[in-house]
């Protein structure tokens, strides 16, 4: 199968029927984790192999039940049980938990699960989701959907219980377009690349004979705009996930470059050099018309709308040195909103509306980092030789971004790899990818 036709498979195949949602009972002090809390113990979750009716469908719950505790553990808030442990298997779990059993491994959530073939080739997946020690059923659900797509339903099951259990939406459904590496530093072949937030699935959505740069997904999650060398010359240009098509925003008279969607689609805001000035511009994708939003000698860049597309943020050297600035959406009232030592960029506005994340660089180290709309609050997650890039989850709770260091102890070479990092600061995972990675940006919950 072609990258190309693997990408339509995908499309093609993203539907899921919901079959059936069990209502959750109520339970006094049931299992709960409060996320907004700083560093936490890890919730112990047991996640036993989803019972199948044939020697197939064993092999897939086995699979979902590996794919739902790999996800809940890279969260940091969940602590899956060994399956060793385990005293009451998946097939009697089927006509219900023997919560003693449960209680015995200090398990404190536990999930059942079972998957059968249907006559019309689809797979049924039901979940269930039970708090051990109040002996209370919290929730769950039954999906039908193509074998192809086992994981995908695996990661809607992670998200069921991290909502369930945290109140707030999950984030694995999810994709991830970054930049592929290879090759010596002074001549790196860059390939614009997409995988699941676990790193599976991956595919290369370019061949490297052109120079990409900087992947943001629409809202949708369905087209990607990014930066390409095309004849040597910077140009952004919007890729179509469902038809591997892609077309150029326009032909400018200056480089055009660090383009990013608008909150509801229609629109890419971007920079743009000319004569040795860069602006800040916005395009109408449904006319086509350009707009300029910022008039300043200075270098003004790397803009993110805010989630209701009624802000900006924007990095400038308008004060001298490199900081954060916040504007209208007209491009007015534009104030600076960094002030601490060192020089700040990419910033990204949070999902959520409360945090910008960005990059700072102060005394030879990288820092990512994250404060308040209006400045406040600073707090640094990650730091290194080199580190770059911040891209939100779209709950506004995990980071990804990338690293650069020397491949040896002498400091010679480099590895550029991806990271996530949550807004705790301490639980930073790598994100492994074939090849070098860098410039991560993360999807919306795949539709």
């Amino acid at each position: 199968m072609t990258a190309m036709s693997r990408i339509r498979s995908f499309a093609a195949a993203a539907a899921f029927v919901i079959l059936g949602v069990v209502a959750a009972l109520p339970a006094s002090a049931e299992v709960r984790i409060d996320i907004t809390r700083g560093q936490m113990k890890p919730l112990p979750i047991a996640i036993p192999e989803f019972a199948g009716a044939s020697a197939q469908d064993n092999r897939v719950g086995a699979d979902i039940a590996r794919v739902v505790s790999a996800d809940l553990e890279r969260s940091g808030l969940f602590k899956p049980i060994d399956p060793k442990a385990f005293i009451q298997n998946a097939a009697s779990l089927q006509a219900g938990p023997r919560f003693p059993d449960w209680k015995a491994i200090n398990a404190e959530a536990l999930v059942s699960g079972k998957i059968e073939s249907g006559a019309d080739g689809r797979i049924r997946v039901e979940f269930r989701l039970w708090d051990v020690f109040n002996e209370a059923y919290m929730t769950g659900w039954t999906l039908s959907a193509s074998p192809a797509d086992w994981r995908r339903l695996s990661h809607k099951v992670a998200d069921a219980i991290y909502k369930r259990v945290t109140g707030e939406d999950g984030y694995f459904d999810t994709q991830i377009v970054y930049i592929a590496e290879s090759g010596p530093k002074n001549d790196r072949k860059k390939r614009l690349s997409i995988m699941d937030q676990d790193g599976e699935n991956h595919r290369f959505l370019t061949d490297g004979s052109e120079l990409v740069l900087t992947p943001r997904f629409s809202p949708s999650a369905r087209e990607i705009t990014y930066l390409s060398y095309f004849k040597g010359v910077p140009r952004v240009y919007i890729f179509n996930l469902d038809t591997g098509r892609r077309e150029s925003l326009g032909n400018f008279p200056g480089m055009t470059f660090a383009p990013r969607f608008s909150p509801d689609g229609n629109k890419v805001i971007f920079s743009m050099a000319e004569s040795g000035n860069t602006e800040i511009y916005e395009m109408n994708l449904l006319t086509r018309q350009k707009r300029q939003l910022t008039y300043n000698p200075a270098i003004d860049t790397a803009p993110s709308y805010s989630p209701d597309g009624q802000q900006i943020v924007f990095e400038s050297d308008r004060g001298g040195g490199q900081q954060l600035y916040v504007m209208g959406a007209d491009g007015g009232n534009a104030t600076r909103i960094s002030f601490g030592d060192g020089r700040y960029a990419t910033p990204v506005w949070s999902p959520r509306g409360d945090l910008i994340a960005f990059t700072k660089q102060k005394g030879g180290q990288f820092f990512i980092g994250v404060m308040r709309t209006d400045g406040s609050g600073e707090r640094l997650l990650a730091e290194g030789f080199l580190v770059e890039g911040p891209t939100w989850a779209p709950n506004g709770r995990v980071l990804s971004f990338f690293r650069e260091s020397p491949s040896d102890e002498r400091g010679r070479g480099q590895v550029v790899r991806l990271y996530t990092i949550d807004l705790t600061g301490v639980n930073e995972r790598v994100l492994l990818t074939p090849i070098d990675g860098s410039d991560p940006a993360w999807s919306p919950l795949i539709p």
